[in-house]
Order: structure tokens, then C-alpha cells, then sequence
């Protein structure tokens, strides 16, 4: 993707996590996405080898898993997920958990391992 991107044109997809994904902008190293976890659902517990993320909660509640650490995250919560980090976010609200996901380098199913 180049340029500008029109939220109500990209379609969503699922992510081997289970998380609805919408990715807003790729570039040449890094991508921008928006993750939807709906109330009651979980992503899988999984790593990235190669990308960092960073995670910056735009919309509801949830439970963080990152490495041993768990805790509580609410809209306008940021987090960083270090590459090979194990993790997973669980939608504790009754709205769905929107996530904004910046990668680096760009988020790939191939750099996605579940565990």
C-alpha cells in the first residue's frame, strides 16, 4: 500500500492469532493495523521472531499476557511486545477490544508462530 488508505476499503482478515485484522498501511519496513478482539474471545498465545509490536489500545478493555507478565489494559494503554516475545490479549469488556498494531518489520503469517 502507498499513500492514503480508506478505512471502509480494506478488508478484514484473520490472523493466525485469531484476531480480526484490518491493515491499514505497509510500508517498506513496517505495517499499521487495526486488531479486533470481540467481548469474551482471545487471541492464541504467540510470538513474532523477527517484528516488535506495539500494541495502543483504542477501544475497550482487556487482560495482557506478555512473557510471565499479566495485566489489565484500557483504552489509551500502550504496549511494547519485544521480537520472540511470547503473548495475548483477552477482550474482559462487554464492547469489542480495538487495537491499534504497529509492526516492525511489517507483520507476516510467516513470522507468526502459535504456541
Amino acid at each position: 500500500m502507498t499513500g492514503r488508505t480508506r478505512y471502509e476499503e480494506i478488508e478484514p482478515f484473520v490472523t493466525k492469532d485469531g484476531s480480526i485484522i484490518r491493515e491499514l498501511m505497509r510500508g517498506s519496513g513496517q505495517s499499521l493495523a487495526e486488531a479486533i478482539v470481540p467481548p469474551g474471545e482471545a487471541t492464541s498465545r504467540h510470538r513474532h521472531p523477527r517484528s516488535e509490536e506495539f500494541y495502543h489500545i483504542t477501544s475497550g478493555e482487556g487482560l495482557m499476557r506478555l512473557g510471565e507478565d499479566e495485566f489489565a489494559v484500557k483504552r489509551g494503554d500502550t504496549v511494547n511486545i519485544p521480537p520472540g516475545t511470547p503473548h495475548s490479549i483477552a477482550n474482559t469488556g462487554e464492547g469489542d477490544l480495538k487495537i491499534l498494531c504497529a509492526c516492525s518489520p511489517a507483520y507476516t503469517h510467516e513470522d507468526t508462530e502459535i504456541l
